[in-house]
């Protein structure tokens, strides 16, 4: 096999060479239309042969077309070479048979010796095709890509690990940090995010760009542009450069198609970047600021997923409220819904009565026991609501967004022990009601964009409480604490 350097390659090589994958289906397909009409074909065995001369002619030669946009495409140097190798020369053959069969369909009588070799020669055709193919689809996505769904009674067969077993190495999987002390920042954080994002394209089969993510040493290598990361320089770091560019750029990371990063996944890998970029070194060992706390805390499995955490709450058996007194608050126009069939908890949303307030919602009083979820978002309560509320015995999500709340306003709520969800955006709140906000003991979760608190008010709720997920949204396109850097296109 002819390898050569992708680097100096004209462009329209390797533009021609994308074709490959889509012309690659034309030979197969005529190759098993052909097979089919001779197997089923009613004719004589000369008319049946020579009746798909013409399929195995067009077969031959758009199989030789294909191989040369193979040959072109694998120039590129992102694939395993083995694979490639053993692809290459498979498909080549098939393209010859192919040819060979035409010209014994067409010209060769059933008198001659030769002739008893055009069966078996449609068999091997049609085991060459299958075997060339299987070995395309995994230059393209991954040698276990057929074998993932395989049925466990055929896996058990062929010794292979059990399905639930095999899905578990290939499905993307939240991270989750056993103990923070001791995790270590590549090995624990940052290998993951690459093997979900970054492995299929990066990888020991296949190497867009002469680049493998799949270790260290070859990250440290880089790919055909040159080293991926500058250590302690995030903003000349092609690895986030690329990461940063608008996603419909030719140059974005992943390409279209692909998974995108998140914003907390950017925002560590640009931290990892600047203080760094450490293999071997524990989390505990580099300096992090209080929006990658933010980050490690929801990675850290001390913290249950929302989707698994029931609220104690929840489990209290208790009476169903009035109807009369559920009555008075909908013709406030605010929707009061119940939570569940079998227990009597409700929520109050007033998103179709954004002018109601204090006064109207006293009527809540009457559904306070069963009251658990309240969203008031943009209406015009002031802090006297909030000492109302503070008697509410079962209250766990609170949404006061965009109000006229104050400091002093949420100094009523230090009572509702319950509250784990708080949602503050848009709030004129600033520093002063952190100590507020830092007494509710069973909050898990707060949301503070838009508002005036700073990163000391942030540092201080993360030490009082640790485990609470601060959730502070963005500022412009970017989160607020990530890196904003000038980007320019790779070179």
């Amino acid at each position: 096999m002819l390898l050569l350097d992708s680097e100096g390659i004209p462009d329209w090589i390797l533009f021609f060479g994308h074709f490959h994958p889509m012309l690659v289906h034309l030979p197969i397909g005529m190759l098993l239309m052909g097979m089919i009409l001779y197997v089923f074909s009613k004719k004589e065995e000369v008319s049946r042969q020579k009746s798909i001369a013409p399929i195995l002619w067009s077969t031959g030669i758009t199989a030789l077309i294909s191989c040369t946009m193979g040959w072109c495409l694998s120039l590129a140097g992102e694939y395993d070479t083995d694979t490639l190798f053993l692809h290459q020369w498979l498909g080549i053959s098939l393209a010859l048979s192919s040819l060979a069969l035409a010209y014994m369909a067409q010209f060769w009588s059933l008198d001659s010796y030769m002739s008893r070799f055009f069966k078996p020669g449609l068999i091997l055709a049609f085991i060459l095709v299958m075997w060339t193919g299987h070995l395309g689809g995994n230059l393209t996505h991954g040698s276990d890509y057929l074998s993932t769904y395989l049925p466990q009674p055929w896996r058990t067969w062929l010794g292979m690990a059990p399905r639930e077993q095999k899905n578990e190495q290939t499905k993307e999987q939240p991270i989750k940090i056993k103990n923070l002390q001791e995790a270590l920042i590549y090995q624990d954080l940052i290998q993951p995010t690459l093997k979900q994002k970054c492995w299929s394209c990066h990888n020991a089969e296949k190497q867009k760009g002469k680049l493998r993510m799949d270790s260290p040493e070859y990250m440290l290598k880089g790919g055909a542009n040159g080293v991926i990361f500058v250590a302690g320089k995030p903003e000349e770091s092609d690895l986030i450069k690329r990461i940063l560019l608008d996603p419909s750029h030719e140059d974005h990371m992943p390409p279209k198609g692909k998974v995108n990063l998140t914003e907390d996944e950017i925002s560590l890998l640009q931290w990892w970047v600047k203080e760094g970029a450490h293999f071997n070194k524990k989390i505990s060992e580099i300096p992090f600021d209080a929006r990658i706390k933010t980050i490690l805390t929801k990675y850290t499995q001390e913290n249950k997923s929302t989707e698994n955490y029931i609220s104690p709450v929840l489990k209290e058996q208790i009476a169903a409220a009035n109807e009369a007194d559920i009555e008075k608050l909908r013709k406030h126009h605010v929707l009061v819904i119940a939570l569940s069939a079998e227990k009597p908890f409700l929520e109050v949303n007033a998103i179709n009565a954004k002018n109601i307030g204090d006064k109207e919602l006293q009527d809540l009083d009457g559904i306070k026991e069963q009251l658990v979820s309240l969203k008031l978002g943009g209406t015009k309560i002031t802090d006297s609501f909030l000492q109302q509320i503070s008697t509410y015995p079962r209250l766990i999500h609170l949404q006061i967004d965009h109000t006229r709340i104050t400091q002093q306003g949420l100094s009523y709520l230090s009572s509702l022990q319950h509250v784990e969800t708080l949602n503050l955006v848009g709030t004129n709140l600033t520093d002063e009601s952190v100590v507020a906000i830092a007494k509710l003991q069973g909050l898990r979760k707060v949301y503070l964009w838009q508002t005036k608190i700073s990163e000391k008010g942030i540092k201080f709720l993360h030490e009082k409480l640790p485990k609470l997920i601060i959730d502070q949204g963005w500022k412009g396109k970017w989160p607020l604490d990530t890196l904003i850097i000038p980007i320019k296109k790779p070179e």
